[in-house]
């Protein structure tokens, strides 16, 4: 994929992610860094539950980098709350 791709999957993925977990923080390019992390990190959970991970622009990528982001921001929620 190319960068412009990631950065479409990230800011889709992410946005979702942030819907889902109530998270209102990072901003627009937060979300999007937030999105390529998830993507990365649910690209690694996928590819070692033996599946492959993001390999082009499709449904399929958008949902294994919205599973990353989203355990991304349940993870910072955690993180975040702890030292309030």
């Amino acid at each position: 994929m190319s960068w412009l791709s990631w950065i479409v999957v990230g800011l889709v993925a992410g946005v979702l992610a942030k819907l889902v977990t109530g998270q209102d923080r990072p901003g627009c390019v937060g979300t999007v860094f937030v999105g390529i992390l998830g993507g990365l990190l649910g690209g690694a959970i996928f590819t070692a539950a033996g599946d492959d991970g993001i390999n082009d622009f499709s449904i399929r990528s958008m949902l294994v980098a919205f599973v990353g982001a989203t355990i991304l921001l349940f993870v910072w929620g955690l993180v975040t709350n702890r030292r309030d």
